[in-house]
């Protein structure tokens, strides 16, 4: 049997957060990430035994009873996950009954989950209603995204249309567009459960003047979305920068056309 630290599970959380904080993604503290794991998956590692220790959530996490999440700790910087990850990861089992959870790995230094966490297990509930296979929720502050908060109307409609303008790419990969919340105060339940309701339509939730909630299969699928929603934002950002003139651009026609070719389908009533 193998530490669990060696797993690939570790290894891609170590990866993903080190590639977010190279850009620019998750200042300091700020960032976090869950990634739901089964009990057969985590059965056979040594070190994933004993309860460390045991915490109430907050609310009726029940749909998520006896799932793994392997969490980023409150307060630590993505940028020493990758060589503290005993310290700065943990895992946590959900109890029976969704009122609390158990730490069986990790957080060495008396760390617990991020103070998201509840948002983060009321987006995976919503997520696994949609498509039981998506197992990650990502929480970063991509700077162009954040940024289109401030200067854009706060409608679904247009944020998603304007990034689906910005790259061909950007249709296929979140055809469903891009889900908004009203500004509200981070780490509480009730941002936790507005976002939860927007998970239910869309994988990647903007929460205006702050970041972005998103979630996909793998972390891999997860950083994916991330980077094409954040590299629409900066093409639009660039677009400023040359005098915001846009002489041509890519058509409702056309972006039906890129979904049809690839065997999505739009978010209904977004395109003209």
């Amino acid at each position: 049997m193998t530490k669990f630290v060696e797993s690939s599970f570790v290894k891609n959380m170590r990866d993903v957060t080190r590639e977010s904080y190279l850009r620019y993604w998750d200042e300091r503290n700020g960032g976090n990430v869950s990634y739901r794991l089964t009990a057969e998956e985590v059965k056979d590692f040594e070190d994933v035994a004993d309860v460390k220790r045991t915490y109430e959530l907050g609310f009726d996490a029940s749909a998520l009873a006896g799932y793994y999440y392997l969490v980023t700790g409150t307060g630590c910087h993505f940028r020493n996950v990758y060589g503290n990850p005993e310290r700065d990861l943990g895992l946590v089992k959900i109890s029976e009954d969704g009122k609390s959870y158990d730490i069986v790995w990790g957080f060495e230094a008396g760390g617990r989950p991020t103070s998201e966490f509840p948002s983060h297990l009321m987006s995976h509930i919503e997520r696994l209603k949609v498509n039981p296979e998506q197992r990650v929720v990502f929480h970063c502050h991509p700077t162009n995204l954040i940024a289109l908060s401030f200067t854009q109307e706060l409608s679904e409609r247009h944020l998603s249309r304007l990034l689906w303008k910005m790259q061909a790419e950007s249709i296929v990969v979140f055809p469903e567009g891009v889900g908004v919340i009203p500004y509200m105060t981070p780490g509480t339940n009730e941002i936790g459960e507005a976002t939860a309701t927007k998970m239910a339509d869309y994988q990647a939730v903007l929460w205006p003047h702050h970041g972005l909630f998103a979630s996909g299969i793998s972390l891999d699928d997860t950083y994916g979305l991330v980077e094409v929603l954040e590299k629409a934002a900066m093409i639009f950002s660039q677009i400023g920068v040359q005098g915001g003139n846009i002489k041509q651009a890519i058509t409702d026609k056309q972006l039906q056309e890129i979904a049809d070719y690839f065997h999505v389908t739009p978010h209904e009533g977004f395109l003209n």
